[in-house]
């Protein structure tokens, strides 16, 4: 199967993790799409969804499904969202797709996050993927030589030449060369460092379940 067609068979198969009568949350990214689609089949059984950007915000809405603020919504059943990088404890490098400050928001609100992914974001330890993080501008040349202290090289990301602006009105620094050992200890830390709005680990919201596409079907990996 292509990757395509593993994103599809995820999200497909996360719709069973919807609870009828409750909101969902929803994430980000080319697999949550494919999730947003097939939850359109289910759209008259759920309230409505509380979405982690813009992009997905606009994609639900044309398919009929309502968006509802996450202010408005006290807690939800579930999160469902991809990640960029999976290890075997759950824990997760995401901000690809430059939402990962609003989507650590929802699945803080979440009572269990369930990612969904293609084989390939299984990792046996997290920094492979550049690390995005979202950080104000001001502080962004700062937070680079922060990072250089740990080993890793940070740049700002670019789209069409200049510095992508994130929702938030925010920057996001892309860092390669690291190894996140400890997940739980590294965000702590990143987290607490002036100017980083949020770091893409996702280690304190980590995943419950992982939907992973495999040439032989859905594996449901439970941390």
């Amino acid at each position: 199967m292509t990757q395509d067609e593993l994103k599809a068979l995820v999200g497909q198969a996360a719709l069973q993790y919807v609870v009828p009568g409750e909101i969902v949350g929803v994430g980000t990214g080319s697999t949550v799409n494919k999730f947003i689609d097939a939850l359109a089949t289910m759209k008259d059984q759920i309230p409505g969804a509380v979405s982690s950007s813009e992009a997905s915000t606009a994609r639900l809405k044309a398919l009929g499904i309502p968006v509802l603020e996450a202010n408005d919504v006290a807690e939800l059943s579930v999160y469902i969202d991809g990640a960029d990088e999976i290890d075997a404890q759950g824990y997760m490098v995401k901000g690809g797709g430059a939402a990962l400050t609003r989507e650590k928001i929802v699945a803080a609100q979440s009572r269990r996050f369930v990612c969904i992914a293609d084989e390939s974001k299984l990792v046996q330890a997290l920094g492979a993927f550049p690390l995005p993080v979202e950080v104000i501008p001001m502080a962004a040349a700062r937070i680079a030589r922060q990072f250089a202290t740990l080993g890793g090289e940070a740049r700002v990301r670019l789209k069409d030449g200049v510095p992508l602006v994130t929702d938030n009105g925010q920057h996001i620094l892309d860092v390669t060369g690291l190894r996140i050992t400890d997940p739980l200890a590294f965000e702590s830390e990143v987290n607490q460092w002036p100017g980083v709005v949020t770091v893409g680990v996702f280690a304190h919201q980590k995943a419950q379940v992982c939907l992973l596409g495999t040439s032989s079907g859905v594996k449901t990996l439970t941390f």
